[in-house]
This record gives C-alpha cells, sequence and structure tokens, in this order.
C-alpha cells in the first residue's frame, strides 16, 4: 500500500506586507554576522588592550671628509653625528627602545663604516655619550687611506739645482715632476722612494 499524495500549497495567504517583512527578516541575519565580529573586537580591545610593540631603530649615514682632516677629527665627527641621530630617534617616536646608527665616511673615493652606535632608551637616558656606547672599526683608518698621503702637492716637491765637479758643464732639469737629486758619495746609487 502506497500512498500517493499531491503536495499542496500553504493555506497561508500571501500578503504584500508580509513579502517585505519577510525580506527584511532574511536580511537580518546577514547584517548581524558581518556587524558581530566588530563589535567583539571593540569589546576585546576595550578589555584587553594589545601589549604596546617597541622596535629598533635603524639609522645608516654617511659623512664626507673635509680637505686636510685628520683620522681623529672624523671620528669626532662621527660621534657628534651619531649622537644627534640616536637623539633625533629617540625624540621622533615613542615606540623605539633600541636605536643603531652606523656612521661611514667617504674619503677620496673610497668609503667605509667608521663606527657603530647601538644603544637602547634606558642606556641613553643615563648616559647620552656616544664613545660609551660606540663599537669603532680598527681597520677604517686603512680603509680610507688616511696612512697614504692624501694627494701628492707639486709645490711640495723642491728641485735643488746643483752640480757636480764631473758634470760642471751639464745643467740639471728644472721643473716636471721629477725631482733633481744630488749624486750620492761613493759611487751608490740614491734610494728612490715610488708609489
Amino acid at each position: 500500500m502506497t500512498k500517493s499524495g499531491v503536495h499542496q500549497l500553504s493555506s497561508i495567504i500571501p500578503f504584500s506586507f508580509i513579502s517585505q517583512f519577510d525580506k527584511k527578516i532574511r536580511t537580518f541575519p546577514l547584517i548581524f554576522l558581518l556587524l558581530s565580529p566588530v563589535s567583539v573586537w571593540i569589546i576585546t580591545e576595550t578589555i584587553f588592550p594589545q601589549i604596546v610593540q617597541a622596535y629598533t631603530a635603524r639609522v645608516d649615514l654617511t659623512i664626507d671628509r673635509l680637505p686636510d682632516e685628520g683620522y681623529e677629527a672624523i671620528l669626532r665627527r662621527a660621534e657628534m653625528t651619531a649622537r644627534a641621530a640616536a637623539q633625533r630617534s629617540f625624540d621622533q617616536d615613542i615606540l623605539v627602545t633600541d636605536v643603531s646608527v652606523i656612521i661611514s665616511v667617504q674619503s677620496y673615493g673610497a668609503i667605509a663604516p667608521i663606527l657603530t652606535l647601538g644603544v637602547s632608551r634606558q642606556q641613553w637616558r643615563t648616559r647620552p655619550d656616544p664613545r660609551r656606547w660606540a663599537t669603532y672599526y680598527k681597520y677604517a683608518r686603512s680603509l680610507l687611506r688616511f696612512e697614504q698621503p692624501s694627494t701628492p702637492n707639486p709645490a711640495a716637491a723642491v728641485t735643488i739645482p746643483t752640480t757636480s765637479p764631473e758634470a760642471g758643464s751639464q745643467k740639471p732639469e728644472v721643473g716636471g715632476n721629477t725631482p733633481v737629486v744630488p749624486p750620492a758619495a761613493g759611487g751608490q746609487k740614491p734610494e728612490t722612494g715610488g708609489i
């Protein structure tokens, strides 16, 4: 025995104002689902605020070597620059807890780091001295060619005109880049230094 039944339509009569409520009832869960995470987030942030995230500020600066400036003078200038950069980094952003400043020097085409200043805000507050917190690079002096003469000065090469008894009739050359060297005693050749 099987029953065969015909599906009958609902006995509810559709009214136009009822269909409007039906659409509104369907959109309410959608709006509720979209807005509920926002309200939960706001409540969570007011009850349990996030921990402040601090970070390290990194500053890379390059300074140029001035003419006739020695290594000690440029080292002091690099320390002053690092001090100013660290103080500026701490002053600009409250969330910065550490500062790392790298000072490089450019000298006649060569460039090399001369010092690194790494300091925390607390350390800087107690003692704002860059010499205390700086790390100096010992090979910077040679990399920046401070041991070598900076530029050859043609006025520094003095030509001394002398005549030897054997070369009385010859005149020494004057001018040019090669200085005239008097003959050495004992028939030995004089030692000349070259680059």
